[in-house]
């Protein structure tokens, strides 16, 4: 059975308004006896100034409809007033003339007296009416009630009464000011002001109902004296009439912006008719979807609030009145926002849920991205100011809205207030520190009890304090944590020992026991068992950390990698002339297509570092990728200097030993292969001393004294990446033109020891050609073959040092101790 719901009768009685019948007729009652008495009062009184008093009364009381009739009246008595004038029929022209005509000036007065206590009501009077073009259904309420006197008056009375009808105007769009902004969607700050100016209103009826009192009581209450005592209020509600003004122009202009931009083109229209897409079911889903993608006009509420009463106070600073009302509502209304900041500066949380603070969060950037993500979004994105500002000279523009007309002030939250511009970064870092340090699950306990239980306000110098307070006390406790509790500098000494090889026997270690698995195609190594060589090869390594190492294969060798990356991003600028000429350019790439080939382990191999959350921050997959190009870079160093120490020692035997008197040509192409292996191990060993002795141990010990040093976050997050970035430039990785030349040279090196057996075989074909007499046929080819050799590296290694000299003159003065280790090698040709 369905539940009974009772339903209204059709005829039901609706005028007690949720009254019992009995009290209904009760108040009715009351009110009819109370209007009898008066009648009686009025047709007693003598006094001719009370005959005036009630003449309008009794006129008005012919043409009034019942107290019964008008239920409204048991809710709210002075809409008494508004049926009555609107049930009467109103005089216009020749007779309201009459009225006011036939009367005395004082008997004038007495009349616009009491109209005037209606009117700074906002209701309208007999003889001060609405302008004859106020609509109420057209006209915005927050512009106010235009009110006029529409009867002829005194010159006197008129000048005075002009000048207060303008409280009327000014009181009704206050009035309708707080009653619109006191919704949700203008967020806490506009409530804020809202009750402020309402506590104004408040002292503002209290006049008028002491102004009441004075004219049913006072004799002496005349339209100067009323004029007296709403004076200082005509000028104190002009001035909130302004700021409303303001800030209702303002979303007026920015909704009629977005609706014009989203009218519809005819053109647009009549081509999407002709395609066929003029359907109504289709014009209302694309009208959804475009609601949906489109950006709906912000508001003016949070900081723009703020920014546009205080702008009006810097306006009005020579106005006493003027400066103490803004300073007031600017006061008031600031008191939701820097409770928002000093919850955000002190624990870490955003606690802003209509976007009036200057602090944004990007909710779908979480810790975990930083496992997997190359641009550190997690530091840098995850909570950002809304005006797209950072500490460095990028700005961002991505999620910064519009601003509200060219070259003004942003919307919203995103509009900083003046009093907090300069310190905007600092309340940005503080609350971001503390928020890195709940996330690792530690309770975050504010420093300054004292200071936060007092009250803080947008004009108080207390205020900046506080911020820098709560900025020092969040860096420091971060620091603290990133420093000793999750030992950062030993992380990072871990990190200089696998990745620059301060101790590199491990890695000797390694690639003598995975040297047959790193002779294979780098898509078919097995990375599990390179790993367990790797632990095998850290075993007897007294090395911290050693379990956050793993083994790694790139998927593209790493001077392809960077040329590609300089190519795109242009690490320095201006090189596109320089270096190898175009046509030389397209003729090595064109030979590198024809001779590519599966690239080795050896030269996809790399390793990899895990570390957790907060120490991601410090050591991102942004940083790590760093350390990796330079520990690849490092490798392929040591790698050929193996290989070609490997064919020294092949050298050293029988073959390359035994003298050969009778055949001088053998002896000296034996001499030559000799020395051009000696320079190109010379040339891969002074490189490999200029990184690790020049560059390398330099800058770290540089990044240690400042690390010691270090007082905020970010400075500790910018030294590292510098220290990475130094390295790079110095290691020659950054620049096309040194990093083309190099990866010359050394595929030049390499190649020429993969070789080595080759070399021996042809040695010992020489001397048995020698023992038995028979001329030596293969001669010719032999130093043919050499003289291959020798030209590429004679060739890419002068381009080499031209190009070291070039950027050591110009751009990096500390490869100039590289320009003197390889002019010793330049001697030995």
């Amino acid at each position: 059975m369905d539940p009974y719901t009772p339903r209204m009768r059709p005829g039901g009685r609706k005028k007690n308004l949720g009254l019992s019948a009995k009290e209904y007729s009760k108040i009715t009652g009351t009110i009819a006896s109370v209007r009898r008495n008066r009648q009686l009062c009025d047709d007693i009184y003598e006094d001719p100034d009370v005959r005036v008093h009630s003449s309008r009364e009794s006129r008005s009381k012919s043409h009034e409809p019942s107290f019964i009739a008008e239920t409204s009246f048991v809710r709210a008595p002075l809409n008494s007033r508004v049926g009555s004038s609107a049930s009467m029929p109103k005089l216009k022209g020749k007779g309201k003339e009459d009225v006011l005509d036939n009367l005395p000036v004082d008997i004038q007065e007495a009349l616009i007296l009491e109209d005037l206590l209606y009117v700074l009501m906002g209701i309208e009077g007999t003889y001060i009416s609405h302008h004859p073009d106020y609509s109420p259904e057209d006209d915005d309420p927050l512009k106010g009630i235009l009110f006029v006197v529409s009867s002829p008056l005194d010159s006197s009375l008129r000048d005075l009464t002009e000048r207060i009808v303008p409280l009327g105007t000014y009181y009704t769009a206050i009035s309708s000011f707080v009653e619109s902004r006191s919704h949700l969607d203008f967020g806490l700050v506009n409530h804020a002001l809202c009750a402020a100016i309402r506590d104004m209103l408040k002292d503002y009826q209290t006049l008028l109902s002491q102004l009441e009192h004075a004219f049913n009581t006072s004799p002496q209450f005349s339209l100067q004296k009323l004029w007296f005592y709403v004076h200082p209020t005509v000028h104190t509600l002009s001035l909130i009439y302004q700021l409303i003004l303001e800030l209702a122009t303002t979303d007026d202009d920015d909704a009629s912006s977005s609706e014009s931009s989203s009218e519809s083109d005819p053109e647009q229209a009549a081509r999407d008719e002709a395609l066929g897409l003029g359907g109504a079911k289709l014009k209302a889903v694309l009208s959804e979807m475009k609601k949906s993608t489109s950006d709906a006009p912000i508001n003016v509420k949070g900081g723009e609030v703020l920014t546009v009463i205080y702008e009006r106070m810097q306006t009005m600073s020579g106005d006493p009145t003027a400066v103490k009302v803004y300073g007031t509502l600017l006061t008031a209304a600031g008191v939701p926002y820097v409770e928002m900041l000093r919850v955000w500066t002190t624990t870490g949380r955003l606690e802003d849920p209509y976007e009036e603070l200057c602090v944004k969060e990007s909710k779908f950037i979480s810790k975990g991205i930083l496992e997997v993500d190359y641009t550190d979004e997690y530091w840098e994105r995850r909570y950002t100011l809304r005006d797209g500002s950072t500490l460095s000279s990028k700005r961002q523009h991505t999620g910064v809205p519009p601003p509200r007309t060219v070259g003004g002030r942003l919307p919203g939250g995103a509009c900083i207030p003046p009093l907090l511009e300069g310190w905007k970064h600092k309340f940005l870092l503080a609350g971001k520190y503390l928020n890195v340090i709940r996330e690792c699950g530690i309770e975050v306990q504010a420093d300054q009890k004292d200071l936060t239980k007092k009250s803080l306000s947008m004009e108080d110098e207390k205020l900046y304090k506080f911020i820098e307070d709560a900025y020092t006390h969040a860096n420091r406790t971060l620091l603290r944590l990133l420093l000793q509790d999750q030992q950062l500098i030993p992380r990072l000494r871990s990190l200089k020992r696998y990745f620059f090889l301060a101790s590199s026997s491990f890695l000797t270690h390694l690639l003598d026991l995975a040297h047959t698995e790193l002779k294979k195609p780098a898509k078919s190594v097995s990375i599990v068992k390179l790993q367990s060589l790797l632990d095998l090869a850290l075993t007897g390594e007294d090395a911290a950390f050693r379990e956050d190492v793993r083994v790694s294969i790139a998927s593209s060798g790493l001077y392809e990698w960077l040329l590609k990356v300089i190519s795109v991003s242009g690490v320095i600028g201006g090189e596109e002339g320089e270096g190898v000429p175009d046509e030389e350019a397209k003729k090595d790439r064109d030979r590198e297509k024809d001779d590519k080939k599966p690239m080795l382990a050896i030269d996809a191999l790399t390793l990899d570092y895990n570390v957790k959350f907060p120490l991601s921050l410090v050591i991102s997959r942004k940083t790590i990728l760093r350390y990796q190009l330079l520990f690849r870079f490092l490798l392929h160093l040591k790698h050929v200097e193996q290989s070609l120490a490997s064919m020294w020692i092949e050298q050293k035997t029988s073959p390359w030993r035994r003298p050969v008197p009778d055949h001088p040509e053998f002896e000296q192409w034996r001499l030559r292969v000799a020395l051009l292996r000696a320079r190109m191990l010379a040339f891969v060993q002074q490189i490999l001393a200029f990184t690790t002795f020049e560059v390398l141990e330099p800058n770290w010990r540089a990044l240690e004294a400042k690390l010691a040093k270090v007082t905020t976050v970010d400075q500790l997050l910018r030294d590292h990446v510098d220290f990475l970035d130094t390295c790079l430039k110095e290691c020659m990785l950054t620049s096309a033109k040194l990093l083309r030349a190099y990866s010359r040279m050394i595929v030049t090196c390499s190649t020429f020891a993969l070789y080595t057996s080759s070399f021996t075989k042809s040695a010992n074909q020489a001397l048995a050609a020698v023992e038995s007499g028979d001329g030596d046929q293969a001669m010719n080819k032999r130093w043919e073959f050499l003289k291959k050799f020798e030209s590429n590296f004679n060739h890419w290694f002068k381009f080499h040092l031209d190009c070291v000299q070039y950027y050591a003159s110009s751009e990096n003065v500390s490869l100039l101790p590289l320009v003197v280790r390889l002019s010793s090698i330049k001697s030995m040709s």
